[in-house]
């Protein structure tokens, strides 16, 4: 009777999978077995550094964000039975769970780009396959000229431009993509100021006589930053032209002097000011920006 009573037990406990009589548990599957190549990529990707154990990726750190698989390796790998990332949905449940970064000059959920209906995480990022990093899905200028191709034609084919994707200088060097609304979501230093003098340091100042241009503008009121026809990439093609746009001889509110009489405007001596006045973007020494 006991023998009987014994044997039933047994063959419970084999009924529910319980391992008996020294018996190993059945091996559950690895995501790898059957998506090998992304394991292969994601073992060198900052989402994968430090999991894998003797190798292997856990099934738990894919389902952080694909969700239980136990259905969907049930139903022999149907589509239908696994989350899968994509669009606004994709962004919100799995990217935002740890990315969701907001502070004074970065929000993921309240900038432009994150407003904008055709972007989220996905459009930019690749979680598996990317081109670029930080997990981009093309270098980065390829990527931004989807949306931005007037800016990235002027930087290809402009003869005076920031030569980007060379010398570790990129769109995201100036611009900060998951900034704050404001203009064009700039990096901004410490101090405020444009991100062009963490590169241009020696017209950084502060000067002693200050050029007026940064009284009622910046960099940008003189330059073009995406690429220029004109030399030194201004924005007029004659350097009297775009000085008189404030120092103009007509009458009226304007900022600084006037040219003086002497200033034969109609000679090709008076059609480069910076001939004279060197220092143009600010002196320590001359209150006329001669030296």
């Amino acid at each position: 009777m006991r023998a009987i009573h014994i044997g039933g037990l047994l063959l419970l406990l084999i009924a529910l999978g319980v391992p008996v009589s020294g018996e190993e548990p059945a091996p559950v599957p690895s995501c790898g077995d059957c998506h090998d190549e992304q394991f292969k990529v994601f073992t060198t990707n900052p989402h994968g550094h430090g999991t894998a154990v003797q190798g292997v990726i856990p099934n738990a750190v894919c389902e952080k964000c694909h969700g239980d698989g136990k259905a969907h390796i049930e139903g022999g790998g149907d589509k239908a039975l696994i989350f899968k990332p994509a669009g606004q949905e994709g962004s919100d449940k799995t990217c935002l769970t740890c990315h969701d970064v907001t502070t004074d000059r970065i929000s993921r959920r309240g900038g432009p780009h994150a407003n904008a209906k055709t972007v989220n995480c996905l459009t930019c990022h690749s979680i598996h396959t990317a081109k670029a990093t930080p997990l981009l899905v093309k270098p980065q200028l390829a990527l931004c000229n989807t949306c931005h191709s007037t800016q990235v034609a002027s930087f290809r084919n402009k003869p005076y431009a920031h030569r980007l994707g060379s010398g570790g200088m990129e769109c995201s060097s100036c611009h900060e993509p998951h900034g704050r609304n404001g203009r064009e979501m700039l990096r901004k230093t410490v101090s405020g100021e444009l991100p062009c003098v963490n590169c241009h340091t020696q017209q950084r100042g502060p000067f002693v006589f200050q050029h007026g241009a940064f009284a009622i503008g910046d960099c940008m009121t003189c330059h073009e930053p995406h690429g220029s026809s004109n030399r030194n990439r201004l924005i007029r093609s004659n350097v009297a032209q775009l000085c008189l746009e404030c120092h103009s001889p007509i009458g009226g509110n304007t900022l600084g002097s006037q040219p003086p009489s002497f200033h034969n405007l109609s000679l090709a001596r008076y059609q480069d000011c910076t001939t004279c006045h060197v220092a143009v973007h600010g002196s320590d020494r001359d209150p006329q920006l001669m030296k």
